[in-house]
């Protein structure tokens, strides 16, 4: 679809690698969420939506219903899917928790 962008986890700018399991699939207003801190994904590859939409947009409510929700696709391969140090990384360095 013509919305679907890959996202780095940990950014190409903070040396993050151009590899598939630094990059998750998705939806261009869920790439800019994930790139602004406002939505991650954890380590056991749940959807986490920060409260902080809320607080300052004094809206977000079709995203929370995304919050705790396993991934929709997660690759066979563990070297294809998302690197728990780079979900790591983006938890504790950019999302809004």
């Amino acid at each position: 679809m013509p919305v679907l962008e890959a996202a780095h986890i940990l950014p190409f700018a903070n040396e993050g690698p151009n590899v598939t399991s630094n990059g998750l699939l998705l939806r261009s207003d869920l790439h800019t969420l994930f790139d602004l801190g406002y939505l991650t994904v954890t380590p056991e590859l749940n959807v986490e939506v920060s409260r902080t939409i809320k607080e300052r947009f004094k809206n977000g409510k079709n995203y929370y219903s995304l919050h705790g929700r396993r991934l929709a696709v997660i690759p066979e391969s563990e070297i294809e899917r998302p690197n728990r140090t780079y979900l790591e990384w983006h938890n504790q360095n950019r999302y809004l928790a």
